[in-house]
Formats: structure tokens, sequence, C-alpha cells
């Protein structure tokens, strides 16, 4: 039952163990993944096993939780939760440090150091919400996001809902997304977007093509479509190929960070980024998943002349998901991530606004 995983869970972070519950998009079930004593393990070359947690300097090194115990259990029902309007208060030094920050990424757009660079801000707000109740929250409200409760007491404790897939695999299929653009949502109509939003998606589709050209083959480009990701709406392009081999380790290398979460040129933005911003990200913009997961495919062949045989295959998969609309709690306080993409077609306060926006994911189950 969902009430014996949340159990588990609440006696592995109070024994200080590390352990992550998480329901992906559009599905009924939440998995539960449990390491049975305290050690740091990293990804190496994404050849083992296990739940990974990458921050986003691809630089750093990757978390990967041992996979000791796996749960996976129905989701009880929840009630359905309206979208909160919150009024938190963002200071003006806030909104000065972040305009000024995004004047100065326009100006490195027109001189041509980047195309395009994505800057994100930190609040901080008290809570005295429990992270399975802050999660519970989550999955009520954000249906169509990979919704997750991630600790390791020597890392931190983090949650998020996030809409973009940095890429799925099975065996050597390989899929992936473009997630770009934001317009806020408003009940009953579709998004308009401008040339800017537009812009800003091409930039990032161009880029995961042609990133993934040496490494993965007979790639196949979507349609772009507008996607809901609870109060705002992004324009979201899906990529489909053939590794060249099982080994992630150079796709994920290729794509990460990706200008949706970081800019283009890659070096370049992420340099600014890190000279400028004023905090450090962390896992925010990293990513997370399961990584070298197996599944068991059973079906019957019944042919005409032979007896009736099962067949069983087992796939190797792999679901990773760019960490975005996430949290980290350290004691009372929520730490909120958020940001947006700059190009030289973006309005600074327009830039600020979308942030505003866009922190209400998580400030929604936060506050309400």
């Amino acid at each position: 039952m969902y009430s014996d995983l949340i159990n588990k869970s609440e006696r592995h972070l109070s024994v200080l163990k590390p352990f992550v519950i998480y329901r992906k998009p559009k599905e009924n079930t939440v998995v539960g993944v449990f390491q049975n004593d305290d050690t740091l393990h990293y990804v190496n070359d994404f050849s083992k096993k296990g739940f990974v947690f990458a921050p986003f300097n691809s630089e750093n090194k990757i978390v990967l939780l041992q996979v000791d115990e796996k749960i996976e259990t129905l989701l009880d029902e929840i009630n359905e939760v309206k979208q909160a309007s919150v009024n938190h208060h963002n200071s003006e030094a806030q909104k000065d440090f972040h305009v000024a920050l995004v004047k100065k990424g326009i100006e490195e757009i027109k001189k041509g150091t980047f195309k395009k660079v994505v800057l994100s801000r930190k609040l901080e707000v008290s809570t005295d919400k429990t992270p399975f109740s802050l999660f519970e929250a989550l999955l009520a409200r954000y249906e169509n996001a990979f919704c997750y409760l991630w600790y390791h007491p020597k890392v931190g404790l983090w949650l998020g809902a996030t809409p973009e897939i940095l890429l799925r695999s099975e065996n050597t299929q390989l899929k992936t997304m473009s997630l770009a653009g934001t317009k806020k949502y408003i009940e009953n109509e579709e998004p308009k977007w401008g040339s800017k939003e537009i812009e800003e998606q091409e930039l990032v589709t161009q880029y995961i093509v042609k990133a993934l050209n040496s490494e993965v083959k007979q790639l196949k480009i979507s349609e772009t479509a507008s996607i809901r990701a609870g109060n705002v709406w992004h324009l979201r392009t899906s990529v489909l190929g053939i590794m060249a081999t099982k080994n992630l380790n150079a796709v994920i290398n290729a794509l990460h960070p990706t200008p949706a979460v970081c800019g283009l040129p890659k070096q370049t933005a992420k340099d600014f980024i890190l000279a400028n911003e004023n905090y450090n990200r962390e896992y925010y913009t990293g990513f997370l998943g399961e990584l070298n997961f197996k599944e068991e495919n059973i079906r019957n062949s019944n042919h005409k002349n032979r007896e009736n045989q099962v067949y069983k295959t087992i796939k190797n998969t792999s679901s990773l998901y760019v960490n975005l609309r996430c949290m980290q709690l350290k004691k009372n306080k929520a730490h909120i991530y958020v940001g947006g993409g700059i190009t030289n077609e973006s309005d600074p306060e327009k830039e600020w606004e979308e942030t505003v926006v866009k922190s209400n994911t998580m400030l929604n189950v936060v506050l309400d």
C-alpha cells in the first residue's frame, strides 16, 4: 500500500539512510528505491544500475542511489487540488539583481558571446510542512510531471515536479525532447507564441539534433506542440533515434546541460552562469532518474500447428528527467529554484515576471 511505502520512507529518513520515492508522468504507480547504508556512491560511466541524481555543473560528481530494495505501489486516491494563487513577496533587491543579470546576459548575446543563456534565481520561504505532505501535494497537483522526493544524508533533501525528459532509452532505442518557451496558463485559452519563444525553442531543438548526430542514428524529429506543465505552457519537440552503442555515457555528455537549462553555445553560457549568478545551483537543472533498470515483458504466442508458448524478453531501460521546478528543504526552509531562457529578444522585466509565474509551481505546495 501507498501508506506502507511512506512509512518505510519516514523510517529511512529518521535513521539517515538514502532513499527516493517518485511517480512518472501520467502514471498511477509510486516507486520507492532504498539504500541500506549512507555510503555515497557515484556514477562513472553510466553502466551501473541505480537512481541517479546529477548536478547542473557536469564537472561535478553524479550521485547514484544503490537499489538495495525497490517497492512499487498503486497510488491511493488523492483529492484533486485546485491551483492556488499565492502571494509570495519578492524583495526589490531580488528583482533588481535579476533584472540587471538579464540585461547583462542580453548585452553578451548582442556582443556575440552566446546565442542564448538560461538565468535563474533562488528564493527561500519558511514551511512547517513535512517532506511527505509536500510530496503528496506535488502528486495531487502535477499529474503530467515527474514528481519525486530524494534524500541522502550527505547531500540533502530535494523535491520536484519536472515536465522535461532528458532521455528515455530501451536497449538502444532513445527518446529525448527539447522544451523551451513559457507562457502563463489561462483557463480555456490556448497559448499564443511570439517570435522570442519560437526562436528559443528552435535553438534548443537544433542543438540537440546536432549534439546527437554522431551518437544516434535514424533521428526523427516531431512537430512542435504546446504542452501544459502546472500553471505554465511550454513548447515541446520530441527527438527519437537509435544509439550507436548501448552505453549512455556519450549521449548524456552530449546532452547535459541542454540549452533549455544552460544556453548555447553550452560552454560559454555555462561559464557566464557560474560567474554571474549569485548562488550555487547545486542539483537544480541537473538530472535524475532510473539508470539501467530491467523491465520484463511476457507475452503469449498462439500460432497454428504449435502449442501455446510464453515468450519473455528483458529490456534495459533508463528514464532520466531534467531537475526543473524543484526545491531543497533545509530545516524549516524551502529553497525554491526558478529560471528562464534569455535571447536577444528578451525583455528584462518580462523575464522577471516569468520567474515569478514559474515559482508558483513550488510555492503552491509550500504556502497553500
